[in-house]
């Protein structure tokens, strides 16, 4: 399964605050977890994850990386040219 970091997601029991929606902050092995409605952090096992994961509600694309990136050059250009 294809996850990436800084996906939102949605897993198929509610945390006990109530809130179905999670942010990916580590992929690997383990997968990093941030619930979005209290801010909980939980790791787990990357089979566990994939178990309990319904859909990925909103993807990390490497369009929004490299976008970023030319953002970043632009302005370290901008700022020699000054």
């Amino acid at each position: 399964m294809d996850i990436r970091l800084g996906d939102t997601v949605r897993m198929r029991k509610a945390h006990p605050c109530g809130s179905f929606d999670w942010t990916v902050t580590r992929v690997g092995a383990d997968i990093k977890i941030r619930c979005l409605g209290c801010g909980r952090v939980v790791m787990l096992e990357r089979p566990a994850f994939e178990k309990r994961l319904k859909k990925v509600i909103k993807r990390e694309t490497e369009d929004a990386d490299e976008s970023r990136e030319q953002e970043e050059d632009h302005d370290c250009e901008a700022q020699e040219n000054a």
